[in-house]
Parts: C-alpha cells; sequence; structure tokens
C-alpha cells in the first residue's frame, strides 16, 4: 500500500524542526548549509513528491499621505473642494461633536461651500451593530467623500462605511479577517477618505486596518486591506487638547505596543507561504527594514513623553511628540503588523461586556469598558519575557530604551540572554506602574477560571498571531499553550 501523501504541516514541521536544530534564534543565519542538507535529506525520506512550502521574500510599504502641523484641520475644507466632493460624510461621535475638532472641520467644510452630513453615532469601541448602523446610514446618503474626526473608532467606523457604500450588497462578514469571515479581496476603488486623528493612538489615519467588537463571539477582530487606507491624514496638533488624562494614557500605551510589537515581530522573511501574487500579499508582513526605522523612533518617544503627557495634559511638546510617535508606529505596524499583546487583548476587551463587566475610570460611556491600550498593555510584560529568546539583541535595544541608558552600558551588555526576557518584563511593569494601569488580569476582574475562554478568543486571530515569535514561525504550532501561560502570567505582576 504506497504511502499518503505529507501534509503540508508535517513538512512544515520538518523545515522548521530543521531550522532550529541549527539555530533557535529567527534571526541569525548562522548554520543554514546543515539546516538545508537535513531538510532535503528529511524530503527525500517521502515516497510521494511534494512541494516545499516557499517563503516570503519581498515586503511592501504603504502608508497614508500625511499633513502635520498647528491647526491644518483648518485646511480639510480646501483639500475637499480640490476634490470636487458632492457629499462629505463627516464621521465622529457624540463626546466630540461639539468640540475643537469637529468644529473646526465643519467650518472649513462650509467656508469652502462643500456639501456635507454628520454621522455623530460612532461607538467608543465600536462593535458589529455600530458598524451596521453607520453603514446604513452612509448607504442612504448619496456620500461622495469620507471624512473622519475622531480616535481609532471613528476612522475605523469610516472606513467600513466607506467600503460597504461601494460594496452595497455584501455582507458584513465577506470582508472581514479568516477564520472568522471571509477575507474577501477588495477589488473595487474606494471612495476618498480624509481622517482627523483626535488621540495620539491608534495610527489609524495610517493604515488600511479596521477593528470592531463582536459581541456574540466574545472578542475583537477586524479588516485589513490597503485599500482601507485614508489617502489623507490631516494630524493636527490641537486636535488631542480635549482629551482626558485617561485616555492620553491608554492611546498612548497603544503606540507603545504598536512599535515593541512591530520590532520584534518575525522578519518578513520568516513568512510562510509567499503569496502567488503580489496582490495577495498581506498588509502585515512581518518586521523589516524599514517598519524598523518607524517603530524604533516611536517608541523612543513614547517612552520619553507619555509620562509626562500622564502628569501634565498641558505639556504641549509631549503631546505634540505623542502624535509624531502615534503616527510613526502606524507607519511601522502598517506593514509590519502587530502579534501577541494585540492578539490577546481583543478577546480581553470583548469578554469584558458579558464577565467582569469592568468600567475604566476616566471614559464617558455608559457600558462596561475595558479601553483598548489598557487591554493590550495588560499581558505586555509577559509577552515580551516570552518572545526575548526570538531576537536577544532587539529585545536588549528595546530594554535599554525602557531603561534609559545605552545598549553598550556594561548592565545591557553582559545580561545574558536568558535574562532578557525577565529584565524587560520588569522594566515594562514599572513604566506601566508609572502610568496607574492596572496591575494585571485580576485587576480589572479576570481570574483564573477565564484563562481557557481568553485564549479561545485569542486563537482565531491569525493575522497576528502568525507574526508572533515563538508561533508564527514555528511550523504547526497554533499557539494555545504558549497563550495560556502568558495570559496565567499576567493575571498579576
Amino acid at each position: 500500500m504506497p504511502p499518503s501523501p505529507a501534509t503540508r504541516s508535517s513538512i512544515m514541521r520538518l523545515m522548521n524542526a530543521s531550522r532550529h536544530v541549527a539555530c533557535p534564534c529567527h534571526t541569525c543565519s548562522g548554520g543554514s548549509g546543515n539546516a538545508v542538507g537535513g531538510l532535503l535529506h528529511n524530503f527525500r525520506k517521502f515516497a510521494t513528491p511534494v512541494d516545499i512550502p516557499s517563503k516570503e521574500y519581498a515586503f511592501e510599504i504603504a502608508a497614508a499621505n500625511l499633513r502635520f502641523g498647528d491647526g491644518v484641520a483648518r485646511e480639510v475644507g480646501m483639500d475637499f473642494k480640490n476634490m470636487k466632493a458632492r457629499k462629505v460624510g463627516l464621521f465622529t461621535d457624540p463626546n466630540l461633536v461639539n468640540l475643537y475638532p469637529v468644529r473646526t472641520a465643519i467650518q472649513a467644510l462650509e467656508a469652502e461651500g462643500v456639501p456635507y452630513e454628520v454621522f455623530d453615532r460612532v461607538a467608543v469601541e465600536p462593535t458589529d451593530k455600530s458598524w451596521e448602523d453607520a453603514i446604513a446610514w452612509s448607504r442612504t446618503h448619496d456620500i461622495s467623500h469620507f471624512l473622519a474626526v475622531g480616535g481609532g473608532s471613528v476612522m475605523d467606523t469610516a472606513k467600513a462605511a466607506n467600503l460597504f457604500t461601494v460594496y452595497k450588497d455584501a455582507d458584513l462578514y465577506d470582508f472581514i479577517n479568516t477564520p472568522v469571515g471571509k477575507g474577501l479581496p477588495i477589488t473595487q476603488t474606494l471612495r476618498p477618505l480624509v481622517a482627523i486623528p483626535t488621540t495620539a493612538g491608534t495610527g489609524s489615519e495610517t493604515t488600511g486596518t479596521a477593528i470592531l467588537d463582536i459581541p456574540s463571539l466574545n472578542f475583537k477582530t477586524g479588516i485589513a486591506n490597503r485599500a482601507l487606507r485614508p489617502i489623507l491624514g490631516v494630524v493636527d496638533t490641537y486636535s488631542t487638547d480635549s482629551c482626558p488624562r485617561e485616555v492620553h494614557i491608554s492611546a498612548g500605551l497603544d503606540v507603545l505596543f504598536h512599535a515593541l510589537e512591530s520590532y520584534t515581530a518575525i522578519p518578513y522573511s520568516e513568512r510562510s507561504p509567499r503569496p502567488t501574487n503580489p496582490k495577495f500579499r498581506p498588509a502585515y508582513q512581518g518586521s523589516n527594514p524599514i517598519s524598523d526605522v518607524f517603530s524604533m523612533w516611536a517608541l523612543r518617544e513614547t517612552i520619553t513623553n507619555l509620562p509626562r503627557v500622564s502628569k501634565n495634559q498641558d505639556d504641549r511638546d509631549a503631546k505634540r511628540q505623542m502624535l509624531l510617535a502615534s503616527t510613526f508606529a502606524g507607519i511601522g505596524f502598517g506593514s509590519a503588523g502587530v502579534h501577541l499583546a494585540h492578539g490577546m487583548s481583543y478577546p480581553i476587551s470583548g469578554l469584558n461586556k458579558t464577565g467582569p463587566k469592568f468600567k475604566m475610570p476616566g471614559y464617558a460611556v455608559s457600558h462596561p469598558i475595558i479601553p483598548h491600550g489598557i487591554s493590550v498593555a495588560l499581558t505586555g510584560p509577559a509577552v515580551f519575557r516570552f518572545t526575548a529568546p526570538s531576537s536577544p539583541d532587539r529585545h536588549k535595544e528595546v530594554l535599554a530604551l525602557f531603561r534609559g541608558i545605552s545598549q553598550t552600558d556594561d548592565s545591557i551588555a553582559r545580561l545574558s540572554n536568558a535574562d532578557v526576557g525577565p529584565a524587560l518584563y520588569e522594566a515594562i511593569a514599572e513604566f506601566l506602574d508609572s502610568l496607574g494601569v492596572p496591575r494585571g488580569l485580576k485587576k480589572v476582574g479576570y481570574t483564573s477560571a477565564d484563562i481557557s475562554r481568553l485564549v479561545d478568543g485569542t486563537i482565531p486571530q491569525r493575522r497576528v498571531l502568525d507574526l508572533a515569535p515563538g508561533i508564527g514561525d514555528v511550523a504547526g504550532e497554533d499557539g494555545r499553550e504558549h497563550l495560556t501561560s502568558i495570559l496565567e502570567g499576567s493575571l498579576e505582576y
């Protein structure tokens, strides 16, 4: 009886085993000759010919055009007039509709005689239902151009409304990322979208990503496609002046972990299989030389300036630098992607609505909420203790930034690879303490009994888990065992 054909997972396990026998560090190329030889030897054992999965060999950088400066929101009326906009759909939330950013945008549109209508029902931490409300509104209001004025929730909702206004008959799940949705490609040209961020956090003005919560599934997911990217991000330094301290902190933590995760994601060349056509190359591709520059600059500025904003919301220089950091981090993770802390944040936020029902102080909402940046930070120390062995030198660079010293300092240079993870765990925990972040999952109401559900909610987040060191670069590894350990280590610290 002939042997069964080799499965893809068995092939990938062989590839991984041969690579890691040579060197366990995904950034090291040493010993590659022996690894290839061993791999070919193992493939010869198969009686049935197989195709060796090909690794990625290229990366792409795509970001919105950006305008940065004091009061630049006053120019958007001219932008839309230049684009000959027939009717602008201005998306915002109820908390912003009467504040400087929206007032300025409306004045700019009216000054240029640009027709517009306002949708001000965007939900903070949007759900499938709130997206459907915005989509239905947009489909019936003959919108030719979109303007998002708000934080990530507003910008992501406007992206979704734009997409489903063009795809009038599509179902929400047609474009939501697999395996939750179908993840269909976007082949039609969307309408022009301009984004004015009002928080220094998500970087959504630079990316093609839109995130939503699906309460029935108890986790978040989203749509990631370059076609969603705004054509222009207008970063007005006055637009974050109305943020409460807690919003500044949560948004800033999102910047911090965008930068940390994109810098430590598996290298783009470790992704497999290579796309059969450039149009199938994903938005999140793994760390690369260009994203590294943006991510590290954003990380350095955030570590320096977020504590300053936390202590003094009138510190204009610090707020300005945080807006720049947010934008830089958006460009970095917009191509490199994020991984574990973000992947686990989605069920942490989602399960809260029916589980702990924690409500973060300082947020003007009536429903339970663990703000996105907080939900990401809760697992941060444990995540980077886990990822440190994958690339000790990169994690030493990060550790040096948190400690405010040079990487050549003896305390960093002499640190053994085995000690990098624990040291970075402590450094991140101390930084979060200085901002008053809850010390672990127990502080927001989760217990050890919730771990399995949180893991179940993380497993479907393949677009980010597949970029996680120790998971995305290990064939056949779904991450369940590691996720359980990280979440257990995040209950308290």
